[in-house]
Formats: C-alpha cells, structure tokens, sequence
C-alpha cells in the first residue's frame, strides 16, 4: 500500500469515532458479509446514489482498501447511480492527497480514472455509470444506497438479494465555499472509517 494512504489509515480513518447509532446501522451488512464469508461465497458489495459522483465512489474504493488491509478475500465492490453523471473532480483531487495514485484514462463529459492504492494490485476503474451498468453485477449482491434520494427514487433494485441504506450527507452542499475541500476531506474519511469498521468485523 503506498505510505501516504497507509498514514493515511493509520493517522485519521482508524481513529475516526464511529457512534453505536452508526454500528448499529452498518450491522446488517457486516451480517451479510460474514455469513457469505462463513459459507466460503463470494461477495459483491454495489454502492448507490443518485449521480454516482461523489458518495457512492467514495464508498466503493474504502470498501476496496479496507479488504486489502484486513486480507478478506472473495468480495468485490462496485458503485452505480439512477443516473450517469460524472466523477466529481473533488473527488479525485482529495484521493490523491489522502494518498491514491490516480490516472485519467478516458476525458469527455465522463472521465474514467484509474484509482490505484498498491503496486502490483487490480486498479479500480473510477467513472459515473448506472447501478444496472453492464460495468456491475446483475444479480446477487448486496445494494447499499448511499443517500436518501436514490433510496426514495429507486424502491426496487433489480438482482439485489439485500439493500441496506447506509447515507452519508451529500458533501455537495459545500460546492464553491471556502469549506469544499475541508468538507470532501471529512466526508471521504468518515465512509472510509465506517468501510474499514465493517471489514474490521469479519473472522475469516
């Protein structure tokens, strides 16, 4: 893992308080994940939101490191939206300070990114797409809906076996103020905390 994100990690996403209302909210899905682990099933983690721009990719690529950090094998994590936007480019300019090495692949109206955070390890493929993306699984996985709107708007995921809404405020709200990169910052270490939290729990 490159040393800037395992500072990273170490210094800030360990040591974020995560209330028992929040355990309490995230147990399903560790649950969930530790029964398919248990069974020796692999596991598909799909991360909604509205845009698929901002919330849903943070979730995905903590989801993604915090397996690598704690060794669980067999879980896949993907992110989708009820609309194609774009990847929004806070996003990517906070990764990088918290320590991911980012390449943009494809330009446009929707960029594509490739999201690494160790050498010698499968990038993520970072762009706006919809939850039922040829990109993501279509059938047995988990749907954990990232913000209310796209909970509200999408009462029915096709192929899920479980949704869970786990919501994080929309960091959106701190758009072109002063605060926006504070914002993004604690946004992205909060899922990162609760990610890691979740991965924390399964016995392999």
């Amino acid at each position: 893992m490159y040393p800037t994100l395992f500072n990273t990690i170490e210094q800030s996403i360990n040591k974020v308080f995560i209330s028992e209302e929040r355990k309490e909210l995230l147990q399903p899905l560790i649950y969930y994940i530790q029964g398919k682990v248990t069974s020796k099933e692999p596991v598909q983690l799909n991360f909604i939101c509205t845009h698929n721009s901002r919330r849903s990719h943070l979730a995905q690529i903590w989801a993604e490191v915090a397996l690598n950090y704690f060794s669980i094998p067999s879980i896949m994590c993907y992110s989708g939206g009820t609309e194609e936007t774009a990847l929004y480019p806070t996003i990517i300019l906070v990764l990088k300070e918290q320590g991911f090495i980012i390449d943009i692949i494809s330009s446009g109206a929707n960029p594509i990114y490739v999201i690494k955070y160790q050498d010698n390890y499968r990038s993520i493929i970072g762009f706006s797409k919809r939850f039922d993306s040829p990109f993501n699984p279509k059938s047995d996985y988990v749907a954990v809906m990232t913000c209310s709107q796209a909970d509200e708007g999408c009462p029915y995921i096709a192929g899920a076996n479980l949704r869970l809404p786990i919501m994080y405020e929309d960091p959106k709200i701190s758009d072109g103020t002063e605060e926006q990169m504070k914002v993004y910052r604690d946004r992205s270490l909060e899922i990162g905390a609760e990610m890691f939290y979740v991965m924390s729990q399964i016995k392999k």
